[in-house]
């Protein structure tokens, strides 16, 4: 059975924005669907999505002059919300407490990142104001843990405090505790407010902006959960600083291990800009969205054959691209200068470029049965084809070149 095929490709126009009130922005960046095809799928209209310097200023905030945050705006109508990029902004309270429902709060966190950021956090959510009261429940850490019986500890707790819907969630870590929070959130009580406080790379420029949320299941990744979006995320690059340099290698390349906080603040900034446009078109991912997801299928394959937690997101990830990669060239649609391009900025990154050993053709197919991408029983690909910066989000390619791929990165 054969699907249509969706092509994207990205621009970056050089057109100065027009004047809009303060905080003034400063640039906004345009995907556009170069296929007819697409104005079939249901996609709201095209917005910006502006980047900001300029100081988020609260009447009570210390005279003292911090570092102003970036703001960058995801617009998605009445579930919009602003993204604060910079160093020490769980110094400046006002910009979580702008955000805040109501005066009870419940942080979602783990055990590493606990001991150094909770106190840090509930002083910023509860300078000047004594009415908030502050919990938090501190669940275990990694990706083994993002399961129902993990999610439970947080619906526990928040019973426990009979918290009601006036309440605000706050996901303190990385994209497991991001997930987690934000599901917790869209389920209790039916739907309460959550904001993001992510600590990882990978949390800082994908999994925390989009409001994608959710846990796994032992079959497969991501497969329970829901879109819901924060209230706002705040990236404070300082919490870089304490990242092992592996779990910082998973979401950037080598030239960012020195940790230059203007160089992070600068990247993340990018990063978040180009999703939050896609995201903007294309909130539940009916197609645009998808095209995110470039060597997330054999990704999450290898996520979920190895075992939760062994391999990070983004080395398998890393891995599932020289993947995808691969079988775009051997279906013809790409030259072999991006097949080394690719390949040589990731090794660039001492990221993998292979799935581990231990993965077979048989559990790649088995995992990849029930990805969120298989429609009627066709598992769909993002795959690259023509120049560089354009890919197809399909379900019509030969097999064999999945099979010749599979077969070239697995022993059996």
């Amino acid at each position: 059975m054969a699907s249509t095929a969706t092509h994207f490709s990205l621009s970056l126009p050089t057109k100065q924005p027009t004047p809009i009130p303060k905080p003034t922005h400063t640039s906004f960046f345009s995907f556009r669907k170069n296929h007819s095809h697409f104005n079939s799928l249901s996609t709201p209209p095209k917005s910006r999505i502006y980047a900001s310097s300029s100081q988020v200023m609260d009447p009570f905030s210390p005279k003292t002059q911090l570092s102003p945050p970036t703001i960058v705006d995801v617009d998605l109508g009445n579930r919009s919300y602003p993204i604060y990029i910079g160093s020490g902004l769980l110094h400046q309270p006002h910009l979580l407490q702008r955000h805040v429902h109501g005066k009870r709060v419940l942080v979602v966190t783990n055990k590493t990142v606990a001991p150094l950021y909770l106190d840090k956090v509930v002083e910023a959510l509860t300078s000047g104001d004594p009415n908030v009261s502050v919990e938090s429940v501190i669940l275990p850490d990694g990706e083994q843990y993002k399961d129902m019986d993990t999610l439970m500890k947080v619906f526990d707790k928040a019973i426990e405090l009979r918290l009601d819907r006036r309440c605000t969630f706050v996901a303190l870590g990385g994209g497991v505790i991001g997930d987690m929070c934000g599901f917790a959130a869209a389920a209790f009580l039916r739907g309460v407010s959550f904001i993001q406080i992510p600590t990882t790379v990978m949390a800082q420029v994908d999994s925390s902006v989009g409001g994608k949320t959710g846990i796994n299941h032992r079959l497969g990744k991501n497969l329970i959960g829901a879109f819901y979006q924060p209230q706002c995320v705040l990236i404070d690059t300082d919490t870089l600083n304490t990242l092992p340099d592996r779990e910082l290698a998973s979401g950037f390349a080598e030239a960012l291990l020195a940790r230059d906080p203007s160089a992070l603040a600068y990247a993340i900034k990018r990063s978040c800009e180009n999703k939050a446009e896609v995201v903007s078109l294309d909130e539940k991912e009916s197609g645009l969205r998808a095209t995110l997801n470039l060597g997330h299928t054999f990704g999450h394959a290898i996520e979920t054959g190895v075992g939760y937690g062994q391999w990070l997101h983004g080395e398998a990830v890393a891995a599932g691209t020289v993947m995808a990669v691969d079988m775009s060239y051997r279906l013809g649609w790409i030259d072999e200068s991006i097949v080394k391009r690719v390949g040589d900025i990731l090794k660039q990154a001492k990221l993998p470029t292979a799935p581990p050993e231990t993965m077979t053709v048989d559990m790649f197919k088995s995992v990849m049965a029930v990805d969120k991408k298989v429609a009627d029983g066709l598992l769909r690909h993002i795959l690259l084809k023509g120049p560089l910066g354009n890919c197809v989000f399909t379900g019509d390619y030969d097999r064999k070149a999945l099979d010749d791929t599979l077969r070239a990165f697995c022993k059996s």
